[in-house]
């Protein structure tokens, strides 16, 4: 049997395989509010055999979009809209997970295909950003931020307990805090964009105090029997990458001696211009290092969409779970094609039983 295609047991969540769609932004709602797309979008992807599908990054308030057509979960009518997708993925046999975020100073931007850049001070679209920091992220970014007060950081810290409330009660089995990528948490993180000079920034404890008080508050209200975790920037690809991937595998140990259940490894993206080395597969070693210095379970994206590196990832040890992203996009069944391309015997075992009876009658 495929390493790929064995089960995975997380808490007491069990994955058909090792294969997870991780959180795609659609840029598709209106004022947070999913809507029949994002039904028949996320419907698709768990038809197709993963045995994980994570919602896209969902913001926790209304400053934490992204942009103005981002998911939220801010009220109970956003989050009772995604009740039919989470009963859609799961009766397609698939997991339903969620991620949620708040975007820092990189919110309040244009959708991808309209700019992808900050939403000009006067447009009434937009609205002013908050970060660690009162320093703008650059490029196609330059908005900015207004710096956190304490109480700022209580409420926001407040929004993601609030949030995961919220995807708890409406049926969720899996959620992920998004403390990657640039976003608020991660800015916390980095020294790039903190430059504050109380507990919250400065030494490694400090800038860490963000990420672990928001996992804390959150390990409290999520039920213990289902997993909790986090996408984190382990590295930033700035030329400081053994000193960042150092301490962020210590703030790894941290947040699983915190409650954290596994770490979907990904970049920092804390600044513009980081030197990525895009390359199929690039991540596992990183992801592998994580893994064994922290002794937490992972997963990461970026490159697995090949299903023998998929394959080798898990066989040899660098992840326990692949994020397959844009690949599920190009082919919603993946997983079956994934199946066939490994040799798998009668492959069609991956899909639901009515499209496997097709397949193997015809």
């Amino acid at each position: 049997m495929s390493a790929l295609f064995q089960p995975f047991k997380l808490k007491d969540v069990t994955l058909r395989n090792r294969i997870a769609v991780p959180p795609m932004c659609m840029y598709s709602a209106n004022d947070g509010l999913i809507n029949d797309w994002h039904q028949v979008h996320l419907a698709s992807l768990a038809r197709g055999g993963a045995g994980l599908v994570v919602v896209e990054a969902t913001a926790v308030s209304p400053e934490g979009r992204i942009s103005p057509g981002c998911a939220g979960i801010w009220n109970d009518q956003l989050a009772q809209a995604f009740i039919p997708a989470v009963k859609a993925i799961k009766a397609a046999g698939s997991v339903p997970g969620i991620q949620i975020a708040h975007a820092g100073r990189k919110a309040s931007a244009n959708r991808p295909w309209e700019g992808d850049d900050h939403i000009p001070y006067d447009d009434p679209n937009g609205w002013q950003t908050i970060a660690p920091s009162a320093i703008a992220f650059g490029a196609n970014l330059p908005k900015q931020p207004k710096a956190m007060t304490l109480d700022d950081i209580a409420r926001v810290r407040q929004d993601f307990v609030d949030a995961a409330i919220r995807a708890r009660d409406v049926g969720f089995e899996w959620l992920e805090l998004h403390f990657a990528h640039g976003y608020l948490a991660q800015s916390f993180f980095s020294e790039h964009s903190n430059q504050r000079d109380d507990r919250y920034g400065g030494s490694f404890d400090n800038r860490s105090r963000f990420l672990l008080e928001t996992l804390a508050a959150v390990r409290e209200v999520w039920p213990e029997h289902l997993p909790l975790t986090a996408r984190f920037g382990v590295i930033e690809f700035d030329g400081r990458d053994e000193e960042t991937l150092a301490e962020s595998i210590e703030l790894t140990r941290r947040m699983k001696n915190g409650g954290l259940d596994l770490l979907s490894v990904s970049i920092g993206f804390t600044i513009p211009g980081g030197r990525v080395p895009w390359a199929p597969g690039f991540m596992g070693p990183i992801a592998q290092r994580v893994r064994d210095e922290a002794g937490i379970p992972v997963s990461s994206a970026w490159g697995f969409g090949d299903p023998k590196v998929a394959e080798h990832a898990v066989a040899s040890g660098q992840l326990d779970q692949a994020l397959i992203g844009k690949a599920h996009l190009a082919n919603p069944h993946w997983s079956y094609q994934a199946a066939r391309d490994l040799g798998i015997e009668k492959p069609s075992w991956t899909l639901p039983a009515p499209y496997a009876h097709w397949l193997e009658r015809y």
